[in-house]
């Protein structure tokens, strides 16, 4: 089963439907909202990518430091 390609025609038919549902009003507030989130998720991600390149680099053990042996316990 495929979906047909979407042309113009269908866009401009979609475009005023969505139109006549919510308001040239609402209709902005929606937009922003979504531009708002996605640019939210955005920098969420790029937070957490930051986090990930800083958290590899401290979590690397320092060669040049040893540990100490695990001790041991008698009964």
């Amino acid at each position: 089963m495929t979906v047909p390609p979407i042309g113009p025609l269908e866009l401009a038919i979609i475009l005023v439907i969505v139109l006549v549902i919510f308001g040239p009003r609402r209709l902005k507030n929606i937009g922003s909202e979504i531009g708002n989130s996605i640019k939210g998720f955005r920098n969420a991600m790029k937070e957490q990518d930051r986090e990930d390149v800083e958290g590899t680099d401290e979590s690397q053990p320092d060669k040049n430091s040893q540990q100490d042996p695990p001790k041991q316990t008698h009964a």
